[in-house]
């Protein structure tokens, strides 16, 4: 998906295997309630039950800013199960620290990844009370 900023972040879920046409991603954060499989580039695990929120929203908040930062000059993903509701939420926070509104950061991610993208009430009430503090903004 690609922020207003033009960094790019590579949504997926890993029920589908990669594309192997697909480039590797150079860094990964996997939003499971468990540990993921090992993968060949450099990984986080940022613990995030399905259907739910993150464990930590703290860790969560350093990781997604992390994404964000990154992003800028690598090739980074983030991923759950099925790629929508945990995924979608990430790439949601994301488009907040890269300037979209809060309120209009689901419809943002909605429109330019997928329709159906951070699936439950809880998940879309986490976007829109993601921290303003420290946003980072276009740049």
């Amino acid at each position: 998906m690609r922020l207003p900023s033009g960094r790019l972040v590579r949504g997926r879920g890993l029920r589908r295997p990669l594309d192997p046409a697909a480039p590797l991603p150079t860094y990964g954060v996997y939003l499971l309630g468990r540990r993921p499989p090992d993968v060949p580039w450099e990984a986080h695990w940022l613990r995030w039950p399905d259907f739910r929120l993150p464990a930590d929203r703290e860790a969560a908040r350093a990781v997604l800013t992390e994404v964000w930062e990154r992003a800028a000059t690598e090739r980074v993903e983030l991923a759950c199960g099925g790629g929508r509701g945990r995924t979608g939420t990430a790439l949601a926070c994301l488009a907040v620290l890269d300037g979209v509104p809060a309120a209009r950061a689901v419809a943002y991610v909605r429109e330019h990844y997928d329709r159906r993208a951070v699936e439950t009430p809880w998940q879309r009430r986490y976007v829109r009370t993601f921290p303003a503090a420290g946003r980072r903004g276009h740049g």
